[in-house]
């Protein structure tokens, strides 16, 4: 047998020999990273802004309709995929901050900012009452707890005077400030555009901010981060009231668009609608509560259009609820599951692993 001694390269040469392997890698990786998270939402915005002058009048309120949905949809994504907080309560915040905003819209003229800092503020301190209470509860418990007190909202604002009863009330002037009057359907457009992107921008920062991180470390194993020195439950309650404030941010929106209100946005099946939108897009990703609310909205809106589906459209809600569970049960993971599938792909052509490209991708 011949003596082969093995002889350890020196430390600055074992590194430059490895490091290319890790550079080849580490670079589609980071590459995929920004294209996914920042390029492709920026793109998608420049976009919508572009096409505004070609939208017909019926699809230009369709694609706003579309974002302050949007809007919703990322504020419980705050709970859901960010603390692992499932919450059947979500649309009182939302309509609570559209009654807010026609209250306090005066009978001369409606400034944008009050009305939003009225939507805004009475959702949010809506939602540091309903979360310092619901918090205490866990699992079903606090499902059901969320859902009491959406409900205690709606038949509140259902059976009050004060607020139109069930025919509701309605906004006499859209809001104004300077140069930007809401009565524009164009003004309409770019506000909420705006909006949706403020918004998109300021939940990713905070994803990736230690707030975010905390509230991962939360969703994954409470007891942990409790037993690591974090406080929880006021980490917790931070969330839930940034997510119920960003709800009403939603609420105010589609008050200016719509110049009335009614205790149907209170109701529990909006709060299951726009859960219904993060699981169709992918629970815990940005870019899933987006692409989940494009879907159910085009989905109903298509199936409920006699010129499309014919006398199938009368039964709009049972073809749309067989969508769903189709949709569901063909992606588990919700519609940003097919970029995994293509990540996989990908590593098993460039000879990575997929795990090194799932946790390059962007799930944002």
């Amino acid at each position: 047998m011949s003596d082969t001694s093995y002889t350890p390269l020196p430390q600055s040469n074992q590194a430059y020999a490895e490091a290319p392997a890790v550079t080849n890698q580490s670079r589609p990786i980071r590459a995929q990273s920004v294209w996914v998270g920042v390029v492709l939402p920026l793109a998608a915005a420049v976009l919508l802004a572009a096409a505004q002058p070609f939208w017909s009048a019926y699809l230009s309120d369709l694609v706003v309709k579309i974002m302050i949905l949007s809007i919703f949809a990322l504020s419980l994504h705050i709970l859901v995929g960010g603390a692992g907080l499932v919450s059947l309560g979500h649309a009182a915040y939302f309509g609570l901050g559209a009654y807010a905003a026609v209250k306090a819209a005066g009978q001369d003229g409606s400034n944008f900012l009050v009305m939003l800092g009225a939507a805004v503020g009475v959702s949010g301190l809506y939602a540091l009452l309903v979360g310092a209470l619901s918090l205490r509860t866990k699992g079903v418990y606090f499902i059901m707890v969320t859902l009491a007190f959406a409900q205690l909202a709606f038949f509140v604002v259902h059976d009050v005077g004060y607020f139109g009863g069930s025919d509701g009330i309605y906004l006499m002037q859209r809001p104004a400030i300077g140069a930007l009057d809401m009565e524009s359907s164009s003004t309409q457009y770019f506000v909420v555009l705006a909006a949706l992107v403020l918004v998109y921008a300021f939940i990713a920062m905070l994803r990736h901010s230690r707030f975010g991180h905390a509230l991962a470390g939360i969703r994954v194993n409470e007891q942990r981060m409790r037993a690591a020195g974090f406080a929880t439950y006021g980490y917790k309650l931070a969330g839930f009231v940034i997510a119920g404030a960003l709800a009403g941010l939603a609420g105010f929106l589609l008050a200016a668009r719509d110049a009335v209100v009614n205790p149907e946005l209170l109701a529990w099946h909006h709060s299951g609608e726009v859960l219904l939108m993060l699981i169709l897009g992918g629970v815990g990703s940005l870019r899933g509560a987006v692409l989940g609310t494009i879907t159910f909205v085009l989905l109903k809106e298509l199936l409920s259009t006699h010129a499309i589906v014919g006398n199938a459209a009368d039964h709009w809600q049972l073809t749309l609820g067989l969508a769903i569970i189709a949709l569901v049960a063909l992606l588990p993971k919700g519609l940003v599951g097919i970029n995994d599938k293509w990540q996989k792909k990908a590593a098993a052509r460039t000879g990575q692993s997929p795990e090194a490209v799932e946790q390059g991708g962007d799930h944002g």
